[in-house]
């Protein structure tokens, strides 16, 4: 059966191939991005009559603004797939004094997503692309309070995502399904080619778990789970993760700052 899906940052890499094998599979495909042309090429190229949406993930006002767009045009959304992510910035701090690694690759997912969810249904799913790299947060520099170098911020952006996805399993134990997953190291996306200066691997790689993870029956029982792609399998993330104090310290920071933001946009 056909089912409605949001990809963000679905204009290029692995969200872009990600849509394409989705939406050969017959799935109604929502695609978000920060350029208008670079969106109406991406839907040219997948076709299928998809839907647009345009807003940077980097400024509240525009997430809270996508998610609204997105409920008012639907009232069902089967899956919804954080893919958008940021790593190397020739400026990395955002005009609200925030490392944007941490807005986009954390906040961001997280404020649309509960915004979102009236129209998720409890069969839905959450996909939420974490990565090899991850570390341990720390708090102050997600909150701002000092600058922080760009595989640090990137690694521990991605273990909060990882420790918000497991939470957010828990918080909802009746559905719809969240998945944490690596899509695999090193494919040949742009942010891999700028920041690590090699080609990559294949992207379809990456497409084809993501998109297996959001529709296929076997992972309808795979809520909480962090999927390896690296290893083909389900695995413990970083241990950090694990640590329930830190797991802690990391969701208080991200609703502190995420309520901080929202109350002035």
């Amino acid at each position: 059966m056909a089912k409605t899906i949001l990809i963000t940052g679905a204009t290029d890499g692995i969200g872009l191939q990600t849509a394409k094998t989705l939406a050969g599979r017959g799935h109604k495909i929502l695609l978000h991005g920060r350029s208008k042309a670079k969106l109406e090429a991406a839907a040219a190229q997948i076709g299928g009559g998809c839907e647009t949406h345009m807003a940077d993930l980097g400024q509240m006002p525009q997430i809270e603004s996508l998610a609204a767009e997105i409920l008012g045009k639907h009232d069902r959304l089967d899956v919804v797939i954080n893919n958008a992510g940021v790593y190397k910035l020739p400026d990395p701090v955002t005009a609200d004094g925030l490392d944007a690694r941490f807005v986009v690759n954390t906040f961001a997912p997280y404020v649309l997503t509960n915004l979102l969810m009236p129209a998720i249904p409890k069969d839905g799913r959450i996909v939420n692309l974490s990565s090899a790299a991850q570390a341990p947060v720390d708090i102050a520099a997600m909150k701002g309070q000092h600058p922080i170098d760009d595989f640090p911020a990137y690694a521990q952006s991605k273990l909060a995502l990882t420790i918000w996805s497991r939470v957010l399993a828990r918080q909802l134990p009746e559905g719809p399904v969240v998945i944490a997953v690596n899509p695999g190291s090193l494919l040949a996306s742009k942010m891999v080619k700028q920041g690590f200066g090699v080609a990559g691997n294949d992207l379809q790689i990456g497409a084809d778990i993501l998109s297996d993870l959001a529709t296929a029956p076997e992972y309808a029982n795979a809520s909480g789970r962090y999927f390896d792609n690296d290893a083909g399998r389900f695995d413990d993330p970083h241990p950090a993760a694990l640590d329930e104090g830190h797991s802690t310290e990391v969701m208080q920071a991200i609703v502190e700052m995420t309520d901080g933001l929202r109350a002035v946009s």
